[in-house]
């Protein structure tokens, strides 16, 4: 699942990692060259300035790998809702199990009644990988996109939204009044 000798941790990221969890997400954005429509890739996928405008309402963790960085995932709650925002692994890193621990741990911290993710509709890779951890298709995706999300229209028009109901106690692992600090160590 990852490479044995290395020490892996997860934890909660801080604004000192914003260069780190840039190159994060506009190395592994790379992927949507050519399977999303063109006028919607650009490189930086993500510019920095938006990044910092997102890190002030987004809670990122990260996958550590030797006290490296590879692997990044926000949860941003909304109202009643709460968000999975901008999942990436590094290329080089994918398909060990990151993305997945990180998900695992971001449902973990979730606590309200849905979460749902909104990813490109020709984001194949990434709708087989929610799809297979429960998430279902939405049909009413503009109007969730509308409301939760601050994108444009054109974005809205090709993408899609995917939710997951949470159930029983959804503070079940670690809820934040229990001093919790989003660390833990593989």
């Amino acid at each position: 699942m990852w490479r044995a000798g290395v020490h892996n941790m997860l934890r909660k990221c801080c604004h000192e990692d914003a260069d780190r969890i840039y190159q994060i997400i506009n190395e592994a954005a790379k992927a949507y060259e050519g399977a999303i429509p063109d006028d919607c890739y650009h490189q930086p996928y993500m510019p920095a300035d938006e990044l910092r405008r997102e890190m002030a309402r987004v809670v990122f963790y990260g996958w550590e790998a030797d006290g490296e960085l590879v692997g990044v995932m926000g949860l941003e709650t909304i109202i009643d809702t709460t968000l999975i925002r901008h999942a990436y692994v590094l290329p080089q890193w994918q398909k060990q199990g990151i993305a997945s621990r990180l998900l695992e741990h971001l449902k973990g911290l979730t606590e309200t009644p849905q979460l749902l993710v909104g990813t490109w509709a020709d984001a194949t890779w990434a709708l087989d990988f929610y799809q297979r951890r429960g998430f279902r298709f939405l049909p009413d995706k503009d109007r969730l996109l509308e409301t939760y999300w601050d994108i444009p229209r054109r974005q809205i028009e090709t993408s899609v939204v995917l939710g997951l109901e949470m159930e029983g106690d959804i503070r079940r692992h670690w809820g934040t009044s229990q001093g919790y600090d989003g660390t833990l160590d593989y």
